[in-house]
């Protein structure tokens, strides 16, 4: 699904995308504990956040507000999928919003290093690191509490995802 708005973007010399208006993209590390990461076109982190919804149902009530947050968001990136995705894809295609579902197998391999993610364990705690890297790099607040590897996951899907629109160069991360 393609949203309209996208098709009067412009790919300038330097690769980069410029799009005529500010437009947003949410990633969602997705599970019963959700990650959070809202990018935009500018390109800023705008906002990042952890929510432990307990169950699926209180998950789903959710969805509506949360992808009302922002009246120019155009973009959902996914981590994840199955019978959690299918309620924020059905909300998503209420707003004309484009979906991608990816793994976290698919984003990590352009992010991190081979190295970095022998483990689930050790993708994690790195992804921790470089998530840190973003926020610095896009001139996001510092979480006030310890930043969770749910949140630290959803901010680098999403830096992977704006990187893939080319709305950043992906490979400034050390």
């Amino acid at each position: 699904m393609q949203r309209k708005a996208t098709s009067h973007s412009e790919i300038l010399p330097n690769g980069m995308t410029k799009y005529p208006e500010e437009i947003a993209l949410l990633a969602v590390d997705l599970g019963v504990r959700t990650g959070f990461a809202c990018f935009s076109n500018v390109p800023s982190l705008r906002w990042y956040q952890s929510a432990n919804f307990g169950n699926a149902a209180r998950m789903r009530k959710a969805i509506p507000s949360i992808l009302g947050r922002w009246p120019d968001l155009a973009f959902l990136v996914i981590e994840g999928g199955g019978d959690l995705a299918r309620p924020w894809m059905k909300e998503a295609a209420i707003r004309d919003l484009e979906v991608r579902i990816v793994s976290a197998e698919e984003w990590r391999k352009d992010i991190l290093y081979p190295r970095q993610q022998r483990s689930g364990v050790q993708a994690k705690q790195n992804a921790l690191t470089l998530a840190r890297t973003v926020i610095d790099q896009l001139g996001a607040s510092k979480p006030a509490t310890p930043l969770q590897d749910d949140v630290a996951e959803a901010i680098l899907c999403g830096y992977w995802a704006i990187g893939k629109k080319g709305w950043v160069n992906p490979t400034v991360l050390p």
